[in-house]
């Protein structure tokens, strides 16, 4: 008997070395909000983990390593894993600060939890039956050969589980699954009073067996854009049109990003575009990743500008509208139901939509960034994607912005929203006069700019759009032309807050009223 223990002594050091060495093989990154110093990336034997929470009424959420305990809890460990990875919980009772916890784990692909976890009303598993120490004590006393071979089927299933991966886990619930019953959903009902309906209290977005209902109830009717993502098309639900923003499976990450941003408590604003449902179609051989928002005839603010002229009045309405919309995405709201500050990363004439009354509403949220005011970070995506080169500001092309300091991204925003102040100016109709659509910069660099050659023309040369003497002869060009001079300002401080410019066009916007 002591040989045998011996033996099995032996086998046991040799598994506890292999695992190790697997360890090393098969480390796993993951996403980490408490790794500052290590870029927010944390490595693991195991597995990447997410949870959202509700605490107080404000949704957070939490993205860490999750390892692998050692031999020999290995026999317990696939249960052990399942319960903790799928857990979904409201436990108020014992934690009156925390409704509501949903958790999930993942081991496809690096930073494969770099996702949001919807909180569910799906109850905690049960307890999962795990091995006692008299029962692993048994265990060693059986033949050598048959712990050798029950160790090795554990090996493989979490090395072909780890290969599998868990995508179904960590996205919403199985496709099965809609909602066609919910009262919410009868016949009649539109969009807009649906979502009136359901986030009056929380702004948050419909609920997800909703959301997926309308998904799975869309007609895609023509493509009415293309872009780096995947395409954007015109589709219809119960006779009302919406656009369907359908992501490359490639583009998973910006896809999860962009419909957890909208998600956002309190985000919805008549100068954000609308979100409406996010969902994933996938058929075992193909996956399409669908954002559905509210749709604009007019198209994108690029498209409009390279169609039609304004006048003063419909000039000021329109750059009051964009700064209105940027003004509260930046705005830090307090309280159990407030919003986080939220800067745009990527804006531009292309991203803003132009609704039927001439205002203009901000979209493709994609790259944008959230302030968590508790612990001043930055919670930066990881994506491969950055803004467009054309309305980088000076700092984020020769990479001086301090990327710690979430005002940093808030006065990146105002630069750009400068340039699109000068777009929408040259389209001013004054007496029969204005100028060619043209992009910022048209005349500077090439259709497709690099890096270097903005930052020669911006931070080198420090050239900015050219504003015609003719401007200064019109009230609100000449208002317009200031504003965007100290939007664009090389030093990031001196520029103005989306704030400060929505209350000057506001105010001057209500003068010209008065003189009517």
């Amino acid at each position: 008997m002591g040989g045998i223990s011996r033996t099995v002594l032996f086998i046991s050091s040799c598994i506890i070395c292999l695992s190790q060495n697997i360890v090393e093989v098969w480390s796993l990154k993951c996403k980490c909000d408490l790794c500052k110093d290590k870029n927010y990336t944390c490595e693991t034997d195991g597995y990447c983990y997410t949870s959202t929470y509700l605490k107080n009424g404000v949704i957070h959420f939490n993205y860490r390593c999750y390892d692998k305990p050692m031999i020999p809890e290995l026999f317990m460990y696939a249960n052990r894993t399942e319960q903790y990875c799928n857990e979904s919980k409201y436990d108020v009772e014992n934690n009156p600060e925390y409704s509501a916890i949903s958790t999930a784990c993942c081991n496809n692909r690096d930073f494969c939890n770099d996702i949001t976890v919807p909180l569910t009303h799906r109850q905690a598993n049960p307890t999962g039956s795990y091995l006692t120490t008299i029962e692993i004590a048994a265990s060693i006393a059986v033949p050598t050969l048959i712990i050798c071979l029950i160790i090795g089927a554990v090996y493989f299933y979490h090395t072909s589980t780890r290969r599998r991966g868990m995508h179904h886990h960590l996205r919403h619930a199985d496709d099965s699954i809609e909602a066609p019953d919910h009262p919410i959903l009868n016949k009649g009902v539109s969009l807009k009073h649906m979502i009136e309906l359901t986030t009056s209290g929380s702004g948050s977005g419909l609920p997800l067996l909703v959301q997926r209902s309308i998904a799975r109830q869309i007609q895609l009717v023509e493509i009415i854009g293309q872009g780096r993502f995947g395409e954007v098309w015109r589709g219809r639900w119960r006779g009302e049109n919406v656009a369907v923003k359908i992501f490359s499976s490639r583009e998973e990450r910006s896809w999860f990003r962009e419909a957890e941003i909208y998600q956002t408590v309190m985000l919805r604003h008549d100068n954000i575009l609308g979100f409406i449902a996010a969902d994933n179609k996938d058929n075992g051989t193909w996956t399409q990743l669908w954002l559905i928002t509210d749709y604009h005839e007019h198209g994108s603010l690029f498209d409009f500008l390279g169609r039609n002229t304004l006048d003063t009045s419909g000039m000021i309405h329109m750059a009051l509208s964009i700064a209105t919309g940027l003004a509260h995405l930046h705005m830090d709201i307090m309280g159990t139901q407030g919003k986080p500050a939220i800067a745009h990363r990527d804006l531009k004439s292309k991203n803003i939509l132009v609704k039927s009354n001439g205002t203009c509403a901000i979209g493709d949220l994609g790259l944008a960034v959230r302030h968590d005011v508790t612990t001043d970070t930055v919670d930066i995506p990881l994506n491969n994607r950055v803004g467009t080169k054309r309305y980088m500001a000076p700092e984020v092309l020769d990479e001086t912005m301090n990327i710690d300091q979430f005002d940093s991204f808030k006065r990146a925003d105002v630069y750009a929203l400068g340039l699109i102040f000068w777009e929408i100016s040259r389209r001013c109709n004054v007496g029969g006069i204005f100028d060619e659509y043209q992009l910022p910069f048209y005349d500077a660099v090439p259709s497709d700019p690099t890096i270097e050659e903005m930052r020669r023309v911006v931070c080198v040369d420090k050239q900015r759009p050219s504003i015609p003497n003719r401007w200064q002869s019109c009230e609100a060009l000449h208002i317009m032309s200031k504003l965007m001079k100290e939007c664009w300002y090389h030093n990031a401080t001196a520029r103005l807050t989306a704030l400060r410019i929505k209350k000057t066009l506001s105010n001057f916007r209500a003068s010209e009223e008065l003189k009517m």
